[in-house]
């Protein structure tokens, strides 16, 4: 496999445990406000920067078609809406129609990466390699806090996905 190819596998491995996780998810914990950020923002959090970070620079990033400002920065959307009623969760569906957004835009992007490009945007400062593995880093994190809250809540286990093949 190329480095491209590995890149690929493991973004959508990683967004294929985000989608069991976002399925499994139980409608009273989507958007239980017991938490500081609820299941819906950490998945839509960990997807928008994953199609961000995905573009060849921030200038090149056009949003979801559905994004709502302020909802994929934890610290903004709670001090912008210190009422939780002015906040509207997004929908499961709607989660995954954007998940399915990234997974398009994974396999799009990957194959036009220039590795040794710079990054694409001025706070981060490593190349475009450096970048995607810090991308899905990121994204892992919080499938994986998401994973652990329904493990812990729901006794719901989502299944390890080591790689996904093109084919996939």
């Amino acid at each position: 496999m190329t480095t491209k190819e590995i890149i690929r596998s493991q973004f959508q491995a990683t967004l294929e445990m985000l989608n069991q996780a976002i399925v499994q998810c139980p409608g009273d914990l989507w958007a239980d406000t017991k938490f500081k950020n609820q299941f819906w923002q950490i998945a839509y959090h960990a997807l928008f920067y994953a199609h961000l970070y995905l573009q060849p620079s921030e200038e090149n990033f056009i949003p979801w078609e559905k994004h709502n400002e302020n909802y994929h920065s934890f610290e903004a959307l709670s001090s912008t809406s210190p009422d939780e009623s002015e906040v509207v969760a997004y929908k499961q569906e709607e989660v995954l129609e954007y998940l399915s957004l990234c997974r398009q835009e994974v396999d799009t992007q990957v194959a036009a990466l220039d590795l040794e490009a710079e990054s694409g945007f001025y706070w981060i400062p490593f190349n475009k390699q450096e970048l995607q593995f810090y991308n899905i880093r990121h994204l892992q994190h919080h499938t994986g806090e998401l994973c652990e809250r329904l493990g812990t809540l729901a006794d719901i286990d989502i299944k390890w996905v080591g790689m996904m093949r093109r084919d996939e």
